[in-house]
């Protein structure tokens, strides 16, 4: 396993809008080749072969920030790993963040735990509907959502978000006529939205939700980019829009923010209590009530000490946005690369030079590139559209880009 050092310091287009750090520490990249890695080594499941630069699975190729190595050598050192009290202090870390990065005064005891954001909205969604139920989603969309809906034997609706260019908005009277005439009873939200890269307005949540109560729709709220908005962007947590503690389940984790999918720590956030009652009896059944110790531990660790690491994470992950809507702009200026708002996923629309029919052996064939492809994120309609990883080196960006550019010519 090999680390690069990433410099910090070569000038890009759009670099005023980064407030700059003299003393910033250096991320490093490694080479995740035979580490394990699902995004490197487990590609022949999506793609049916091996050996493709990946840059799909939403994880980073970044070393987590020192503060979480740190934290978890010295729970290793210590040779016990029998169970685990959770301490105050990793409540403490999340609420902490929370409250001085999204202006949100999270209470101790709203806290449930999840292994993952995915597992969360499954369960939710039995917990929350019963089989042959109407939950609606907008698409395109994580596809997760709809493995969510289609694996628990619920009714898929899909609301399309409308398409400007590139720039994504919400058709309000399709969403509400599509609950109304299916009788929805679940709306899964995700906020920011991945793929489109949009970072939801105030307004935009305020309206979905009143949509939401007229009707008696539960909401679940994905909101585990929260922390990756860029260019001015800010994120509203669903539950500051309003009031709707009795309608609504969030669910984040520090798993995209610090790059810690494997430690398995996710956070439920229900403020309600009736419906806090409930979820506790529910998960009696699942005795799922509590995770590891190393997700604590790199939890706590990252919350509490990796801010400088995250911000430069973030001046990475926007200055290869950049690169790529530059690029593409340049050579193949029909490309449409829609504004990253927030996460680090870049969703690209080829139709202009590759036939949607053609989009996988395009990428895997003559490119040499796994992405994820659009189709996956809620049907042909997409077809045309392939999302990009961000977060990685800019020599992997740049080889993708430049191999994507070769092809159409």
């Amino acid at each position: 396993m090999n680390t690069v050092i990433i410099s910090n310091t070569t000038p890009f287009l759009g670099e005023n809008i980064f407030r700059r750090n003299k003393n910033m520490s250096q991320v490093k990249y490694v080479d995740r080749r035979n580490t394990r890695s699902n995004k490197w080594d487990g590609q022949t499941g999506m793609f049916g072969e091996e050996g493709l630069l990946p840059l799909w699975v939403a994880d980073m190729d970044f070393q987590v920030p020192s503060c979480v190595t740190d934290a978890l050598s010295a729970y290793v050192s210590q040779g016990v790993f029998g169970y685990y009290n959770i301490p105050d202090s990793y409540y403490q870390a999340f609420i902490n963040w929370e409250k001085q990065y999204h202006s949100y005064e999270v209470r101790r005891e709203w806290l449930r735990f999840s292994p993952g954001v995915v597992s969360a909205f499954n369960w939710i969604t039995q917990f929350i509907t019963k089989p042959e139920d109407a939950v609606i989603v907008l698409t395109p969309v994580y596809y997760p959502f709809l493995h969510a809906v289609e694996n628990n034997r619920r009714r898929l609706i899909t609301s399309d978000l409308v398409n400007t260019s590139g720039v994504y908005t919400i058709d309000f009277e399709d969403f509400e006529r599509k609950i109304v005439e299916n009788q929805v009873t679940l709306f899964i939200l995700c906020s920011p939205h991945n793929p489109a890269g949009r970072v939801w307005t105030r307004d935009e949540l305020q309206r979905l939700f009143d949509i939401c109560r007229k009707h008696h729709v539960f909401v679940i709220s994905d909101e585990i980019h929260q922390d990756l908005t860029f260019a001015g962007h800010v994120h509203t947590p669903s539950f500051r829009a309003g009031s709707y503690d009795d309608m609504m389940i969030t669910v984040t984790a520090p798993s995209k923010t610090f790059n810690l999918a494997a430690c398995q720590n996710s956070v439920i956030i229900i403020p309600d209590e009736a419906l806090r009652s409930k979820w506790d009896k529910y998960v009696l059944g699942l005795r799922v009530l509590s995770g590891n110790a190393f997700g604590y531990v790199a939890a706590e660790a990252a919350y509490s000490g990796g801010r400088e690491w995250f911000d430069e994470v973030k001046e990475i992950i926007y200055r290869n946005y950049l690169f790529v809507k530059d690029a593409f702009a340049e050579e193949l200026p029909e490309v449409i690369v829609s504004p990253l708002e927030g996460t680090y996923l870049c969703w690209i629309d080829m139709k202009a030079y590759v036939k949607p029919k053609e989009m996988k052996d395009f990428m895997q064939k003559k490119c040499r590139l796994a992405l994820d492809y659009g189709d996956w994120f809620g049907g042909e309609r997409f077809a045309s559209f392939v999302r990009m990883n961000l977060a990685t080196s800019r020599e992997n960006v740049e080889t993708a880009v430049k191999a994507i550019i070769a092809g159409c010519r």
